[in-house]
C-alpha cells in the first residue's frame, strides 16, 4: 500500500503540475474562456487511463495460466521500461517543462477549437497511461504470495489516496498556499521508484519463469522464508514496499542488481549535472512552484 501511495503521489503530482501550468498560463494571459477545453482534455485522459487499467486487470482472465503469466511478466517489464524513461525524462527536462507547455498552448490557442483539448489530453494522458501500467504491475507484484494472490484492495486504495493527495497539493500550489521543493521531491521519489521498479522487473522475470518462457524457476539464489515469513509484518512490509521475495531465483537476483546499480548511478549523475549549473548561475533566484517544475 505504501509503495502504491507514493507512486500515485509522485505520478499524480506530475500530472497535477501539468494541469496547473496549463490553467495558470491561460488565466494569466487573459484567456480564461479557454480553460474548459483544458478540463475536457483532462477528463478524456483520465477516462482513457481508467479504461486502460481495467483492460489490464480483466483482459487476460480467460487465458490459460501460462499465457496470463507470460502476458503479465512481459507487461511488467514494459512498465519498468516506461517508468525508467519517465524518471530520466523528468530529471532531465523538468526545467524546460513550463516553457515547453506554454509554447504548446500558444500554438493550440491559435489553432482549431479542439487543439487545446488535444494538448491537455496528450500531456495528462501520457502520465495517466504510464501510471496505470506501472500501478497495475506494482499491484500484481505486491499481491503475489507463496500460496497465490492476496486482495488488491489495499494497494489500489493506496494508489487512490496518493493520487488524491497529489490533486490536493496541485490545487494548493495553484492557489499559492503551498510551496514545495519539487526538485528534491522528484529526486528522492525518483530514487524510490527505481527500487520499486527493480522489484517489479524481478517479479516480471519470475512470471516469465512460471510461464516457462525463461529457465531457472527452481534455482534459488536464497530462501529466507524461515526468517522472513511472507505472511509476517516484515515480509508484508518488504513485499508491499519493494516487492521483496523471501525465495528469489538466481535470474531474479541478477536482473534486480543489473537494473538497480546502473540505473541508480546514471540517475544521480544526471541530477548532479542538472543542478550544478543552476546553483552557480542563479544562486538568489526565487523558486516559484511552477518554475520549479518546469
Amino acid at each position: 500500500m505504501l509503495a502504491n501511495y507514493l507512486i500515485g503521489l509522485r505520478e499524480g503530482l506530475e500530472a497535477s503540475l501539468v494541469v496547473v501550468i496549463l490553467v495558470a498560463y491561460l488565466v494569466r494571459s487573459d484567456r480564461r474562456r479557454l480553460v474548459p477545453r483544458i478540463w475536457a482534455g483532462v477528463a478524456v485522459a483520465v477516462g482513457v487511463s481508467l479504461a486502460f487499467g481495467a483492460l489490464l486487470t480483466f483482459g487476460p482472465r480467460g487465458l490459460s495460466f501460462e499465457a496470463q503469466e507470460a502476458i503479465g511478466g512481459s507487461l511488467s517489464i514494459v512498465a519498468v521500461g516506461f517508468v525508467t524513461w519517465m524518471v530520466f525524462w523528468m530529471a532531465r527536462s523538468a526545467r524546460g517543462l513550463s516553457s515547453e507547455l506554454r509554447g504548446q498552448i500558444d500554438r493550440a490557442a491559435d489553432g482549431g477549437r479542439a487543439s487545446l483539448v488535444v494538448v491537455a489530453m496528450l500531456a495528462v494522458g501520457r502520465e495517466g497511461l504510464e501510471t496505470a501500467l506501472f500501478l497495475w504491475a506494482a499491484t500484481q507484484a505486491a499481491t503475489r504470495t507463496a500460496q497465490g494472490t492476496t486482495s488488491t484492495v489495499a494497494p489500489l486504495a493506496g494508489a487512490a489516496l496518493g493520487i488524491l493527495t497529489a490533486v490536493v497539493l496541485g490545487y494548493l500550489i495553484y492557489r499559492g498556499a503551498l510551496r514545495l521543493n519539487l526538485s528534491k521531491f522528484f529526486t528522492w521519489t525518483g530514487a524510490f521508484l527505481i527500487l520499486v521498479a527493480a522489484g517489479v522487473v524481478a517479479y516480471g522475470v519470475h512470471d516469465l519463469q512460471e510461464a516457462r518462457v525463461l529457465p531457472g524457476l527452481n534455482s534459488l539464489a536464497f530462501d529466507v522464508s524461515g526468517t522472513i515469513a511472507p505472511t509476517s509484518w516484515l515480509g508484508t512490509l518488504l513485499k508491499g514496499t519493494f516487492n521483496f521475495s523471501p525465495a528469489t531465483t538466481w535470474l531474479e537476483a541478477v536482473v534486480w542488481v543489473a537494473y538497480v546499480v546502473p540505473v541508480m548511478y546514471v540517475f544521480f549523475r544526471l541530477i548532479r549535472q542538472n543542478t550544478r549549473p543552476s546553483t552557480a548561475a542563479a544562486p538568489s533566484a526565487p523558486a516559484s512552484p511552477t518554475s520549479s517544475a518546469g
